[in-house]
């Protein structure tokens, strides 16, 4: 293969699987511009290993995995210097219809007071419907630390959501 057509593929590859490891990022961090550069970490750790990475079984799989370790690695290196804010900032009424919006925020906060490793189990468990084995693949954890996780973490959402937990399911 050529290195013209190895970046062609590669760049075919990258607008494709970009908005959704987008997503994946932003539900991770809650932070647009943050999202932004894990993303483009990730693709580049993905570029700089093409030639290995294109014969992966499932590249979109691989991709999410350097993403979640690439956003794993952010966390522990850049921990002191976050801060918590009280509240995340409005949705646009352009990007999300009225009903959803509530419900949107309502689970973004509560996401955003999980730690990194059970908010990335729920993200990809629950908003990706991810099975707990893809999930401790992509995480290199163990079906049980997952299973483990989850529990832990679905309880603490249970508790941060608390008595509005009723009236954002009947929406």
């Amino acid at each position: 293969m050529t290195a013209a057509s190895a970046l062609d593929e590669f760049q075919g590859f990258a607008r494709a699987a970009t908005p959704r490891l987008f997503r994946s990022a932003l539900l991770m961090s809650g932070d647009w511009h943050l999202s932004e550069d894990l993303v483009q970490t990730a693709l580049g750790k993905i570029f700089s290993s093409w030639s290995r990475a294109r014969r992966a079984d499932n590249l979109e799989a691989y991709a999410h995995t350097v993403l979640m370790r690439t956003y794993l690695s952010h966390r522990r290196l850049r921990r002191s210097s976050e801060h918590p804010v009280a509240a995340l900032p409005e949705l646009s009424t352009a990007t999300a219809t009225a009903p959803d919006t509530a419900l949107r925020v309502t689970l973004l906060a509560a996401l955003a007071e999980l730690p990194p490793r059970d908010r990335a189990v729920v993200v990809l468990r629950y908003w990706e419907d991810r099975s707990v084995e893809e999930t401790a693949s992509v995480l290199g954890m163990t079906r049980g630390s997952v299973r483990n996780r989850s529990s832990r973490a679905l309880a603490r959402l249970r508790r941060t959501i608390g008595d509005g937990q009723d009236s954002i399911a009947m929406r």
